[in-house]
């Protein structure tokens, strides 16, 4: 099927993305999945191929360029590989837009070359034990100083990917307590230097899929915070965090259709090779059939995924469309790539083979970034129900 969506220069990224991933991924990726995190070089790496700066304006070393489609890309070699990159695309995707939508002139000449250089690693702290999926209800304080010159944080945070390789960390926090009109009111940003007094690393958890993705518990001590490091206005830190929930979503289920277009690959290779009975599993009808099927849910989920991105990239995509994309590929992949799993037998178990990591790491796609459930209520509220 002929996609529109990537042109000429975006085949070339994809060329040198795929070389990449080959040479300093693919090799090294058994080891990293047994150790549960990437190196930090790996980023340094990436940093040098100048996959941070993409999105990032010239005036801070930058390729200046302001779309999704190389990380699109990026989505779909790595899954094509069946590798990924470990917490780095929280660095980009998610602590990116922040700094750019709330940064001062003064914060981002601070932030934003050791940002494209990979020398500071981002990520974002929102979740706590105690709160999940209700921001409002978090517990982390910051409190200003006498003086006035640094705030002082107290708390923790959970499921913080990126966690444990991250410099700097976009803290949420309550600076007041919330209004009789709006609890979500007293929220402020923070961006917290991890090399700080009484800021502290917990767990790196455990988790079924998204092995090599560092995933960490954080906790803050008295940690001293220069007000230089508030990220926009002091209590409007809500608000901020709705802006970006559209390219996160949209971020969630062009992964995840990426993932089931690798799948269908990974399986259509392994029943041309693999006999039973003496005949190739691929040359039974149902093997046929059931790929055939996977195909095409894949096609559909590739024409959802493109028309969201060009819509992310027009600065059209709604709160509803992005819903509806997130709950229809991230559904799409978990019926593919449970079929494509199927389809190898015994093997398919195996954390040796692509596809059982791709069934673990894909599992979470219908949670994070907003569950399945929350999709259907933002979309049915859309439609007026």
């Amino acid at each position: 099927m002929r996609r529109t969506v990537f042109n000429e220069d975006h085949e070339a990224f994809r060329e040198t993305l795929r070389a990449f991933i080959e040479a300093e991924v693919v090799p090294h990726y058994d080891e990293w999945f047994q150790q549960g995190i990437v190196p930090r070089e790996l980023y340094a790496k990436m940093a040098e191929l100048g996959l941070f700066g993409i999105n990032v304006p010239e005036d801070y070393d930058g390729a200046g360029l302001d779309t999704h489609k190389f990380e699109a890309i990026q989505y779909e070699e790595t899954a094509r590989a069946g590798v990924s990159f470990g917490g780095s695309g929280v660095h980009v995707l998610l602590a990116l837009p922040y700094i750019k939508m709330l940064a001062t002139d003064e914060q981002k000449k601070r932030y934003l070359p050791n940002f494209v250089s990979g020398e500071e690693m981002w990520a974002l702290a929102m979740t706590e034990p105690g709160t999940g999926s209700d921001v409002a209800g978090m517990k982390t304080t910051a409190k200003l100083s006498d003086d006035g010159t640094h705030y002082v944080l107290n708390g923790s945070k959970t499921f913080i990917t990126g966690g444990v390789h991250a410099d700097r960390v976009i803290v949420c926090a309550r600076t007041s307590a919330p209004s009789a009109e709006d609890r979500r009111f007293g929220i402020s940003l923070f961006a917290v230097d991890t090399k700080s007094e009484g800021y502290s690393i917990g767990r790196k958890l455990d988790k079924l899929g998204l092995r090599t993705s560092d995933t960490a518990e954080l906790a803050f001590v008295d940690v001293k915070v220069p007000v230089e490091d508030l990220l926009g206005e002091e209590n409007k830190g809500f608000g901020y965090l709705g802006t970006n929930l559209a390219s996160e979503r949209w971020g969630i289920a062009y992964g995840a259709y990426a993932q089931a277009k690798a799948a269908v690959r990974f399986a259509k290779e392994y029943v041309q090779e693999r006999t039973v009975f003496g005949k190739p599993v691929a040359s039974f009808q149902n093997t046929k059939f059931e790929l055939a099927a996977c195909q095409a849910e894949v096609d559909a989920a590739e024409a959802v995924a493109d028309r969201a991105l060009e819509a992310l990239d027009a600065g059209e995509l709604t709160a509803a469309e992005a819903a509806s994309a997130k709950l229809f590929c991230t559904e799409v992949a978990h019926r593919v790539i449970d079929r494509c799993l199927q389809l190898h037998g015994g093997y398919g178990f195996m954390n040796e083979y692509p596809i059982a990591r791709l069934y673990a790491d894909n599992r979470v796609n219908r949670i994070y970034g907003g569950t399945s459930e929350v999709m259907k209520m933002i979309i049915a509220k859309n439609m007026g129900l």
